[in-house]
């Protein structure tokens, strides 16, 4: 994409607003449409659109491979580390309420919200992630037959 330099500013223009836009998704997703996996799925798109533009290797160097695998995990470790903990405070898995707390009132969500907090965030680290890698995988393949 060097002879195109229009597409280049452009993506350098748009890259902040996608990301501060899947940002947005991800933190009022239990407040209305939205959540962790639109969230990451625009996330993902957007390094994608980088990795596009810019290339491969100058979207690894970005996000590096082996810090997206070990997000893929994170990610899976953030949603069932939650139902866990909700188990261990005395609750089903991913009940909820079993979450409500004390510690700085007001400040801190509780209860539900803190859980769908933690699920949607969990949900939406595993997503961009894993379309990351997908994206990874087509872009660095060798071609076949010369094509």
């Amino acid at each position: 994409m060097d002879n195109f330099p229009i597409i280049r500013v452009i993506t350098k223009l748009l890259m902040p607003y996608i990301l501060l836009f899947a940002f947005y998704v991800q933190f009022h997703g239990d407040f209305g449409p939205g959540g962790g996996f639109q969230a990451g799925v625009i996330l993902a798109a957007g390094l994608i659109l980088y990795g596009l533009v810019f290339g491969l290797p100058a979207l690894q160097k970005v996000a590096p491979p082996r810090v997206i695998e070990w997000l893929i995990a994170l990610g899976v470790l953030v949603y069932a580390g939650t139902g866990i903990a909700t188990m261990l405070l005395g609750g089903k898995f991913l009940d909820y309420e079993a979450l409500k707390h004390h510690v700085l009132p007001g400040w801190l969500p509780e209860g539900q919200h803190l859980g769908i907090f933690l699920v949607e965030l969990g949900v939406g680290i595993t997503v961009t992630s894993v379309m990351t890698v997908i994206f990874y995988c087509f872009a660095g393949r060798e071609p076949v037959d010369g094509h």
